[in-house]
C-alpha cells in the first residue's frame, strides 16, 4: 500500500464453520480445502484474504493465476495510467494550470503527498474494515456483534475482545490478526 513498513498479513484463511482448518498461501489452502471436501463434503467451506477480510473463491483465485500472460504489443508501454474525470472549481484547474508540469503532474504529486501524511491512519482504516468484513460474515448474529462492531470502529481493542469472548476462539483469533498488532489498530 505504502512504501512504509505496513502490516498486512499475506495469503488466506479457510474456515469449516466457526473452525479455522487452514491458514497460508493460496496452494496450502486449497489443498487443505480439497481434502476437507473430501472427508466432509456437505460441510460448508469459506476462505477469506487476510489482507482485506473479504471472502474468497478458491477456484476463481486459481483458474486467475493458471491463465496465460498477454502476449507483448507494439507502441508505447502501458504505464498503469488511467485516466478519469475529475471535477473541481474553476479556482482549481486556474491554479493547477500555473504548476509546473500541468494538473496531472500537480495532481499525482499531491495524491502522493497525501498517501504518505495519511498512511498510517489509511492502513489503520483498511484493518478495521477488513475486520468488519470478515466479522460480519462469520459473526454477523452472535451476540454482542454490533456493540462489538461499534467497539471495533471507535478502536476500544479491550472492549472487543470482551465483546468477542463468548465467541468461537478461531474467529476471535482471525479478527485479532486482521486487526494487527495492539499498539497500532
Amino acid at each position: 500500500m505504502t512504501d512504509h513498513t505496513s502490516y498486512f498479513p499475506a495469503g488466506l484463511v479457510l474456515f469449516q464453520g466457526a473452525r479455522r482448518i487452514a491458514q497460508g498461501p493460496l496452494g496450502e489452502v486449497q489443498a487443505k480445502a480439497l481434502e476437507a471436501r473430501r472427508t466432509a463434503p456437505e460441510a460448508p467451506l469459506l476462505a477469506f484474504d487476510l489482507a482485506t477480510g473479504r471472502l474468497t473463491d478458491l477456484e476463481g483465485r486459481v483458474e486467475a493465476a493458471a491463465a496465460a500472460p498477454e502476449p507483448a504489443r507494439r507502441g508505447r508501454p502501458k504505464l498503469g495510467v488511467v485516466a478519469r474525470e475529475v471535477t473541481l472549481l474553476p479556482r482549481h484547474w486556474d491554479w493547477l494550470a500555473q504548476q509546473p508540469g500541468g494538473a496531472s503532474v500537480t495532481l499525482r504529486k499531491l495524491v502522493e503527498q497525501a498517501r504518505k501524511t495519511h498512511a498510517g491512519a489509511d492502513e489503520q482504516r483498511a484493518r478495521r474494515e477488513g475486520a468488519y468484513r470478515f466479522m460480519s460474515a462469520m459473526a454477523g448474529d452472535a451476540a454482542g456483534f454490533e456493540e462489538a462492531s461499534r467497539a471495533l470502529f471507535a478502536g476500544d481493542r479491550g472492549r472487543l475482545a470482551s465483546l468477542m469472548a463468548p465467541w468461537p476462539a478461531d474467529i476471535v483469533a482471525t479478527v485479532e490478526t486482521l486487526l494487527g498488532p495492539e499498539g497500532e489498530a
